[in-house]
Order: C-alpha cells, then structure tokens, then sequence
C-alpha cells in the first residue's frame, strides 16, 4: 500500500492545475463518510483523506482544519439542497405556482430523507452560525427561506391568497420538513403520512 507521501505526489502530478476540482472530490468524500458515519463526530482529516484517495496534507492546502473543512461541507450539502430545490421548482409550468411550492416542499423532504447525516448537519451548524453571529443572514439557510418565500408570493401574486403573511408560511413548511426529519431520524416503522406536508401547505391558502 502506498504511503502518504507517494499518494501525494501522484494525485498532484494527476491533478496539476485542477485544484479546484480536488477541492470537490475533498467534499464529495467527505459526504459519502458522513453518510457512512451517520454524523460528524467521527469525521476527520485522515478518514476524508483514506475515502479520497490523498495524504492528509492535500487536504490541508483547501481546508486549513477539520473545522474549515466541515464548514466547507455545509456550504456544498447547502448548494446540493438549493440546486435540487431549484430543479424541482423549474420542472413545472411556470403558471403552475401551487405546483411549484409543492415540488420545492418535496425536493427539501427527499434531501432530508435521503441524507439524514447531512440534513442534521446543514441546520445544526446553520442555526449555530445564526444564533452566534458568524455568518451574515445572506447565507445559504437565508437562500432556503427565500426560496420558500418567493414561492408563496407568486401563488399570492398569481391569485391564490396566503392566510399568513409569506414569510411565515415559509417559517411553517421549513418547521414541518425539519420536524419531520428530526421525528425520522434513524426510525424504520411507524412513519408519518407522506401527505401530510401537501396538507399543511393546503392549510396555508384560503
């Protein structure tokens, strides 16, 4: 087996001029471990570095520690949650605002269910950043929230009015998709109705 310093030198010599590319497969690798792991607690430097295939020290020329690193994954899990809420929202009519407020609910709760390591992640660390200060309120929790927000403007703008302002409604799906998640977590039988999210967004309407 190849020690850490030749491991080095070939990925170097293999991916001269593609650091960024490196820095993906860093989090990529990252992701699958802690899927694996089911949580960050067993996350670190040289477990991402075996997953990968690098030394340690490649690891160190993107992410000055383990904390930047799992900084640096949040925000990577958080693009994948808004790229996939982004697809869901685009397949539709446009016209189709209802529709397309369902189809963002859903993409957020499959996310959920499929990455439940990631997802308690992504809000664990998000709520932390907000509550301490560290990230500004434009972060990518932020671009969730407004997501949801937009969404419920055009079906206001569109026709269809809101029994709460759109900014609530947007607070009440995400709670529900977060309950539900937290509710799930690690649970096999006695799962809710899977309509229950259409149900609520329904309500939010007059």
């Amino acid at each position: 087996m190849p020690d850490d310093e030749t491991i080095t030198e070939q990925r170097v010599r293999n991916r001269w001029g593609e650091g960024d590319r490196l820095r993906i497969e860093i989090l990529e690798g990252a992701g699958r471990l802690l899927s694996e792991l089911g949580g960050e607690d067993g996350l670190t430097i040289r477990g991402v570095a075996r997953a990968v295939g690098i030394a340690p020290a490649s690891i160190y020329q993107h992410f000055a520690d383990r904390a930047a690193l799992i900084d640096g994954l949040v925000d990577y899990e958080f693009g994948l949650l808004i790229k996939a809420m982004a697809a869901a929202d685009e397949s539709l009519d446009p016209a189709d605002v209802m529709g397309r407020v369902r189809a963002q609910v859903h993409a957020h709760r499959d996310f959920a269910d499929a990455k439940p390591g990631h997802y308690r992640l992504l809000f664990g660390k998000a709520t932390r950043r907000a509550v301490s200060g560290e990230r500004p309120v434009s972060g990518p929790l932020h671009e969730v929230f407004t997501r949801f927000i937009a969404a419920f403007d055009r079906c206001a703008e569109a026709g269809h009015p809101l029994r709460v302002p759109s900014g609530r409604a947007a607070s009440l799906v995400f709670v529900s998709v977060y309950g539900r998640a937290a509710l799930l977590d690690g649970v096999q039988i006695n799962r809710p109705d899977e309509d229950f999210l259409d149900d609520l967004v329904s309500l939010i309407f007059v």
